[in-house]
């Protein structure tokens, strides 16, 4: 065991941060990683068998200076770890701030299932502690890196304790882990691949399945890139930890929720809410968010370590039915029935899809600079699930469609929207309407592995659209600085039954 390896390898990689004003300068805040050099070495490169080198860390996330355990299994001697804090960085994207020393590798031993919720549990050893003093909060990318020459990551995020003025970056590793197959279980498949057999519970005592990392790769990374880049007061934390503590949420100028945040707590949902309704802008940057209720719980290994969402199960949640609120099931569906719409202003209704993204609101303050014509589409950037504005649902107040973008869904014709609305807090909220929205900040680049056809002009506009919303959000309360939305649900759609 490598104990406490983190706080003298630092160091080494890279120079301390430029000196602020006395009394100015905290090294631990984004800010300080502006100027800073990068590193164009932070992609993995061969993943080899799923055996070769694979890990997880106790701690969803830390904040500065305190430690976390990696658990790692490798058919290799020995291996090293990287933290890759993700950014700007003039274009590299990723700057190393620590490299461990050489560990002594060991295979370890063969996942178990619990038998109640079919949950997948790795149960390995602690193989080294990891000291984060001198990590400033943002999202990593730690890279385990096998003396094979194979290597994996682990997501971890240094977050922030304080929000206040700054926009705070929401990441969804709650998603992540229902969709993570390792082990052969997932919230949506068992061993067989089938629905029924799928697990009832999942927990974060596992590495993720692929690269390690992979949806806070395409659905997160690209937008905090540009987040950095576009140089506005920023701050980091989690679904899973607004759930606990919504601290960094008070007093911030912005919440952005990022390209799939698809499972909440209904606490989580109440902190955001009420977030919105004190002034603080709220961004979603993908479609489906929202739409699961989940519950977390503790592992073996600690607290909060098990996502817990019994799906259309629901009768057997143990919550059912005398806490229909906590049932672990849809937003939207009994018991207990809350629709997302209320804070998002848009539903979730489908899957799959690809279709044109399509402006409604060519004058809209999201899209200046852009350069759209009203009517104008862009290929490919609906899907591969989307959200609408649904006539006569639960809806925060007067709604402004900016987008309209008809497609054909499982052989039912509908729409995605983009929406935008403001509270009378001064909170304004817009929904993309789409899966893709990160992904397309990617596209034509040869960045990332899934542009689904997207091309540079869709990349254009997206990145503009963003940084306009980015920018605005930033500067407080939305509808003080910015116009007020053009309520245009019944001229868009026509009808409540449309």
């Amino acid at each position: 065991m490598c104990a406490g390896v983190g706080a003298g390898a630092a160091a080494a990689c890279d120079p301390g941060p430029p000196a602020g004003r006395s009394g100015a300068f905290d090294p631990h805040l984004p800010e300080a990683e502006r100027g800073r050099p990068g590193t164009d070495d932070w992609r993995t490169g061969s993943l080899g068998t799923p055996d070769a080198i694979a890990g997880y860390a106790d701690r969803v996330s830390v904040t500065p200076g305190e430690e976390f355990g990696l658990a790692v299994s490798t058919t290799a001697a020995a291996f090293r770890v990287s933290a890759l804090r993700v950014g700007w960085y003039g274009g590299k994207q990723a700057r190393r701030v620590w490299l461990s020393p050489r560990v002594p590798g060991r295979a370890q031993q063969a996942p178990g299932i619990l038998s109640g919720t079919r949950t997948v549990r790795a149960g390995w050893r602690r193989t080294l502690t990891v000291d984060t003093t001198g990590w400033p909060e943002g999202a990593y990318l730690l890279r385990l890196e096998a003396e094979s020459g194979h290597q994996r990551y682990v997501p971890l995020i240094v977050r922030s304790t304080r929000g206040t003025g700054r926009t705070v970056l929401m990441h969804a590793p709650a998603t992540w882990q229902a969709y993570n197959r390792w082990g052969g279980l997932s919230l949506y498949a068992g061993s067989d691949g089938s629905y029924a057999g799928r697990s009832l519970a999942v927990t974060f005592d596992r590495p993720y399945d692929q690269n390690g990392a992979e949806k806070f790769l395409v659905y997160e990374r690209a937008a905090v890139v540009l987040a950095e880049r576009v140089g506005i007061p920023l701050a980091y934390t989690t679904g899973t930890d607004v759930h606990t503590d919504p601290g960094v949420l008070a007093g911030a100028a912005a919440v952005v929720c990022l390209g799939h945040d698809e499972y909440w707590t209904p606490e989580q949902r109440r902190h955001v809410t009420d977030a919105r309704d004190a002034g603080t802008n709220i961004a979603f940057l993908g479609a489906n968010t929202c739409f699961r209720r989940i519950r977390v719980e503790a592992s073996d290994t600690g607290p909060g370590r098990t996502v817990v969402c019994y799906k259309s199960a629901y009768a057997a949640d143990p919550c059912f039915p005398a806490r229909p609120a906590l049932v672990t099931t849809d937003f939207r569906a009994a018991p207990g029935a809350d629709p997302e719409s209320s804070l998002t202003g848009v539903l979730y209704e489908g899957y799959p899809v690809d279709a044109p993204y399509v402006v409604t609101a060519a004058d809209h303050w999201l899209y200046e600079g852009t350069g759209v014509r009203p009517g104008e589409g862009f290929a490919h950037l609906v899907g591969v699930e989307y959200d609408r504005v649904v006539p006569g649902t639960a809806a925060p107040g007067p709604l402004e469609i900016t987008a309209h973008s008809p497609l054909v869904c499982t052989g039912r014709r509908s729409h995605s929207d983009s929406a935008y609305y403001t509270v009378p807090g001064g909170a304004g909220v817009f929904a993309t309407g789409t899966m893709r929205w990160v992904e397309a900040l990617m596209a034509a680049t040869g960045d990332g592995s899934r542009h689904h056809g997207m091309d540079a002009a869709t990349r254009s506009f997206v990145t503009r659209t963003t940084e306009n919303l980015l920018r605005a959000f930033a500067e407080g309360p939305a509808a003080r600085h910015r116009p007020a939305p053009r309520p245009n649900t019944r001229q868009v759609y026509g009808s409540a039954s449309a």
